[in-house]
């Protein structure tokens, strides 16, 4: 499948918390849009593997995405070689994104920024026509994206550019609701985490506000890009004023 956006996450329900609302508005704008997670959140407190398999594919149906893979790297453990790498690579030359989403380099969980780094190297190594990868036994054309995007998840960070999500923000909170094992949660058969207090909602609501206020709108996602974005018309700052 040739897409406009692939969004990875090192876990599922990373792509929910970071740029779920941008994923759901740019299907609506009639985008191709794939997701790969890279483990299966195997390590998590709450919940199994099996568990967040089936609340991954929920959470796919709620953002209406287009295609969602898992990786199965290990939780925890994955490291940033080339047996990891040619995964990604192959990933990223199956679904030929022109924008790649991915984790923020460093974030408070040590595998954010890991996998922040093995994904944009390997957008660039796509590139490459003498690394050969396949798939379904054949092998693949070279592909390398336009743009890497980091979307921004726990820790603050500055973001160099943000998106409206004023439209999609209560269909990303339903995406995100659907890790039944992980937020919005008292059931005590599990030790409580960090996330899964009712009022961590809160704080994806008061960051949501507070980047959309940056911005002049209701809410919005924040994003890092190491390449500069150019542009060839005002029109695009003029639309959005009026």
């Amino acid at each position: 499948m040739k897409t406009d956006i692939l969004a990875f996450g090192v876990h599922p329900d990373d792509v929910e918390l970071g740029c779920s609302g941008t994923l759901i508005a740019a299907v609506a704008q009639g985008k191709k849009v794939a997701v790969v997670d890279l483990t299966r959140g195997e390590l998590g407190t709450r919940g199994t593997a099996e568990t967040r398999d089936i609340e991954a594919a929920n959470a796919a149906k709620a953002m209406g995405i287009h295609a969602r893979e898992n990786l199965a790297m290990p939780d925890g453990f994955f490291q940033k070689d080339e047996a990891n790498t040619r995964k990604v690579i192959a990933a990223i030359r199956k679904y030929k994104p022109e924008i790649v989403l991915c984790n923020a380099p460093e974030d408070r969980h040590p595998d954010h920024g890991r996998s922040s780094e093995l994904v944009a190297d390997a957008a660039f190594l796509s590139g490459l026509r003498k690394i050969k990868t396949e798939y379904e036994g054949k092998e693949q054309e070279h592909w390398r994206p336009s743009y890497v995007f980091h979307y921004i998840q726990d820790r603050y960070l500055k973001p160099d550019f943000l998106f409206d999500i004023s439209d999609t923000y209560e269909q990303k909170i339903k995406a995100v609701l659907c890790y039944t094992t992980q937020f919005n949660t008292t059931d005590a058969s599990e030790p409580a985490t960090y996330i899964s207090n009712p009022d961590f909602l809160d704080v994806i609501k008061a960051r949501a506000l507070m980047f959309g206020k940056r911005i002049g709108v209701k809410y919005a996602e924040g994003y890092l890009t190491t390449k500069m974005i150019g542009v060839k018309s005002f029109d695009a700052f003029i639309q959005q004023v009026t």
